[in-house]
């Protein structure tokens, strides 16, 4: 009897156990023969479902086929797809198709230049100028924005390049739409080369506005001394985009001078003026500004001035802060954007103290069919780590596996990855089974990323 209720109870584990990994593989399987044999269309869905999974197992498999195919739309799919997560293994590839590029389609050759960028292969700097000495003008923009990147991983491959950008933009007329273009590639790559050339034309009141703005951008991204100067100056322009421009270029710099440039900044009547100085406090971290940011974050008249502010308030991640963002979230007259984003903040900051909280306003919020205050709440719940007591988030992932959505359980499955809630092995190896693939495959994610396996 005791022998016969046992073999009745391990059955359906050991058939459970079994079946799961079978599910898997065919699944994985069937991606694989995608790749080796599906069309174009069929290859490009799936690079899009692994975009949305955020995976990247059969990364191996799209190299070994970029190496082989000549298909413009699978060449760009998979250089956007590695690009996109600056994943390296494509270079040889992209260089190919430039090298190549009257046998390759000029969208093939685009997305490869723009790969090369993204992973900012120095490799690829030689290249990339050698295309851009031929002055092929429909490289241009591509070219300059990728070059600039590139170089910017290796500081003699930098100034080489920005040297050769300041000769081609003084001396090779690359026409108006592609100066903007060369002055932020300069400032990519990170060379004080370019800062007499990018000082000259900031603090010129003769030249054109965006160009400008452009430099001083630039500037920023080069972040040396020299160039503070200029900038401050330019902080003080007639023009409101150039002094917004100044302030958003102040971010690098540390000096007293500076932070009473951003405060200032603060109370300026131009919009994107105080929406710069609201992102520079958050680059500098700027604790002087809490009071104005709340000031903003509770008053703008410009919804995205609000946003950095609050977002600016997040970076602080000290109490006067927090409790800034604790208010802004738990006021309910205040829009479902500033309490959301509040939310998102003070969950990063201070979450087993506000946990409690956030689930109070989600249930208050399907419960009065807030449906975009419910959706952005749920977002920031799915995402949270405690690092204190498990209890309450154990509590609304139980809730979610029982009787939730199907969005619900999607995001009680990450709560439990993100919080290691090993309390929960046979609900997930139910899920695995699901017939919906999204819920089977974030299951099976999940007990991988418990170190449970699926094998056994």
């Amino acid at each position: 009897m005791i022998k016969s209720s046992w073999f009745k109870i391990l059955i359906p584990i050991f058939l459970l156990s079994a079946t799961i990994p079978a599910f898997a593989q065919n699944a994985e399987s069937s991606r694989r023969d995608i790749i080796r044999y599906g069309t174009e269309t069929e290859i490009a869905n799936l690079i899009q479902s692994l975009r949305t999974e955020n995976t990247d197992y059969l990364d191996d498999e799209l190299i070994a086929l970029a190496q082989t195919s000549r298909n413009q739309r699978i060449l760009s799919g998979v250089f956007g797809f590695f690009g996109e997560r600056e994943k390296s293994g494509l270079e040889s590839r992209a260089m190919k198709a430039i090298v190549e590029r009257d046998d390759e389609a000029n969208e093939t050759v685009i997305s490869a230049i723009e790969y090369l960028g993204r992973v900012k292969s120095a490799d690829a700097v030689k290249v990339i100028i050698e295309l851009l000495d031929t002055e092929e003008r429909r490289f241009y923009t591509v070219g300059f924005r990728a070059l600039g990147r590139a170089a910017s991983a290796d500081k003699e491959a930098g100034d080489e390049t920005a040297d050769f950008l300041i000769d081609f933009y003084n001396n090779r007329n690359p026409g108006s739409d592609n100066q903007r273009e060369i002055l932020l590639a300069i400032g990519t790559t990170g060379s004080v080369n370019g800062i007499e050339l990018l000082s000259e034309i900031a603090e010129n009141e003769d030249e054109r506005i965006p160009l400008r703005m452009a430099a001083l951008e630039a500037l920023s991204k080069i972040g040396n001394e020299q160039s503070l100067n200029t900038i401050l100056k330019c902080v003080s322009a007639g023009d409101p985009n150039v002094r917004s421009a100044a302030v958003g270029a102040l971010g690098p710099f540390s000096t007293p001078e500076v932070d009473n440039a951003i405060l200032d900044a603060l109370r300026d009547s131009f919009y994107r003026t105080r929406l710069a100085a609201a992102q520079a406090s958050r680059e500098r971290r700027l604790v002087a500004a809490i009071p104005f940011l709340k000031f903003r974050a509770e008053n703008d008249d410009v919804p995205n001035v609000r946003d950095e502010a609050i977002r600016a308030l997040g970076a602080m991640g000290n109490a006067q802060a927090n409790e800034i963002l604790e208010g802004l979230f738990t006021t309910r007259r205040n829009s479902d954007r500033i309490r959301i984003l509040a939310a998102d903040m003070i969950m990063k900051n201070a979450p087993d103290n506000n946990f409690d909280k956030l689930v109070t306003e989600l249930d208050e919020a399907k419960r009065t069919n807030q449906t975009n205050l419910y959706n952005g709440l749920l977002r920031i719940v799915g995402e949270t780590r405690l690092s204190g007591s498990k209890t309450s988030i154990e509590n609304i992932t139980r809730r979610f596996m029982r009787d939730g959505t199907v969005i619900e359980k999607l995001y009680a499955l990450d709560m439990i990855a993100n919080n290691r809630l090993t309390g929960f092995t046979e609900e997930i190896n139910k899920l695995a089974e699901d017939r919906n693939e999204s819920i089977a495959r974030r299951a099976r994610r999940t007990l991988e990323a418990l170190g449970i396996s699926t094998e056994e």
